[in-house]
C-alpha cells in the first residue's frame, strides 16, 4: 500500500508545463533569524546512535537513480533564505558542480551509512558550518547553523527520499514510511539536530513541509541558479565523459531534470516560484518514473546503488539472516 497523496510528497496532476522565469521574484524579506534556543546540538549528537544493519533505511540503501531528485532536493533548501544566503556565498557548486555533487553525496552516504563514521561526519559538518555567517538577502545577518535552517536541510532530504522511493523506487507502506522516517530522524539527531525540530511521524513531516513552503521559501538568486544548473546551463562534462559525447546527452537530460525536479515539488513552492506545470508535463514525469522503476528492477544492487549504500544493504541481509530484526 502506497502513501496517501500529499502536497508535500507525491507529485500532483493538472499543471502547467515546465518553464522557467524569465526573472527572479522579490526577495523574500519575511524571515528572521531565530533566537538560539536551549540545548547544545553537540549535547544531542553524542546521545544519538548512528544507523545500522538493523534500520530499514539499510535495507533499502540509496540508488544511483536518486539523483533525478537531487534538484527538487536542493530548490527546496535553497528557497529557504538563510540557506540560500549561504550557498549564494559560500558555495562553489557553479564553478564546480560535478564535484561539489560528489562531496554532498559522499557527505550523505557516510551521515546514512557510515557507522560510527557518521558521528564523525556530523561533527565535521557543523563545525564547517559555523563560519558560514553574512548577511541575507533581506539586509539581515544570517548563520547557517541557525536551528531552524540546519533542521531543514535534512528534512529537505528525507522528505525528498520518501517522495523518491514512492514515485522511482520501491513503494513503502505506511509503517515502512513511518519507519524510514523514524531511521532518518535518528540519522537527523546524529548531525545534533534538536529532537524537538524532526518531525513525530509522517504526517507531521508534510505539515512541516507545507508550513515551511507557506511562511519561509521564497524565490532568490540562489534558487535561480540551481535552477539552471538543473537544465545544465553552462554546465561542463562529467569527470571521464569526453565532452562530444556530453554535447549529444546534455539536451536529452535537461528535460528530464527539468520534469523530475518541478514536477515533484510541493504545488504551492511551484507557485511560488512561477513554476509551471501541465497535463502533458505530467505524463512526461509518468512515463519517465514507470521507466525508471521497470530498469532498476533488472540492475544487480551492486550497480544499483552507491558502494556505501551497497555494503549497508549486504549488512542488513547478513544481519537479517543471523536472526536480527526483519524488514
Amino acid at each position: 500500500m502506497t502513501c496517501r497523496p500529499s502536497t508535500s510528497t507525491l507529485p500532483a496532476t493538472n499543471r502547467s508545463a515546465p518553464r522557467l522565469p524569465s526573472s527572479p521574484g522579490p526577495r523574500p524579506d519575511r524571515h528572521v533569524p531565530p533566537a538560539e534556543r536551549p540545548g547544545d546540538p553537540a549535547t544531542t549528537a553524542a546521545t544519538a546512535e548512528p544507523l545500522g544493519p538493523d534500520s530499514l533505511l539499510w535495507r533499502l540503501g540509496l540508488p544511483r537513480t536518486s539523483v533525478l531528485l537531487a534538484g527538487r532536493a536542493l530548490l527546496l533548501q535553497v528557497a529557504h533564505p538563510t540557506v540560500g544566503a549561504g550557498v549564494r556565498d559560500f558555495s562553489d557548486f557553479r564553478s564546480d558542480p560535478w564535484g561539489r555533487f560528489e562531496r554532498t553525496v559522499t557527505s550523505l552516504l557516510t551521515q546514512l551509512f557510515g557507522g560510527q563514521l557518521a558521528a564523525a561526519e556530523a561533527r565535521q559538518l557543523r563545525e564547517r558550518h559555523r563560519s558560514i555567517t553574512g548577511t541575507g538577502f533581506d539586509g539581515h545577518p544570517y548563520r547557517a547553523t541557525e536551528p531552524d535552517a540546519w533542521a531543514w536541510v535534512h528534512l529537505a532530504n528525507g522528505d525528498t527520499m520518501l517522495t523518491f522511493h514512492q514515485l522511482l523506487g520501491r513503494p513503502l507502506d505506511n509503517a515502512q514510511q513511518e519507519r524510514y522516517w523514524a531511521d532518518w530522524c535518528q540519522a537527523g539527531r546524529v548531525l545534533g539536530i534538536r529532537p524537538a525540530q524532526l518531525p513525530a511521524d509522517v504526517d507531521a513531516l508534510r505539515a512541516r513541509v507545507d508550513e515551511t513552503v507557506a511562511t519561509t521559501l521564497g524565490d532568490n538568486e540562489t534558487v535561480r541558479l540551481v535552477l539552471a544548473t538543473i537544465v545544465l546551463e553552462q554546465v561542463g562534462p562529467p569527470p571521464l565523459l569526453p565532452g562530444p559525447l556530453w554535447d549529444l546527452l546534455r539536451p536529452l537530460g535537461r528535460p528530464l531534470l527539468l520534469d523530475a525536479t518541478v514536477g515533484t515539488l510541493p504545488p504551492a513552492l511551484r507557485a511560488t516560484l512561477g513554476l509551471a506545470w501541465t497535463d502533458g508535463a505530467q505524463h512526461r514525469l509518468d512515463r519517465l518514473a514507470a521507466l525508471v522503476r521497470s530498469a532498476s528492477a533488472g540492475i544487480p544492487d551492486r550497480a544499483l546503488h552507491y558502494p556505501a549504500a551497497y555494503r549497508a544493504v549486504r549488512a542488513a541481509r547478513r544481519y537479517d539472516g543471523a536472526g536480527g530484526r526483519g524488514g
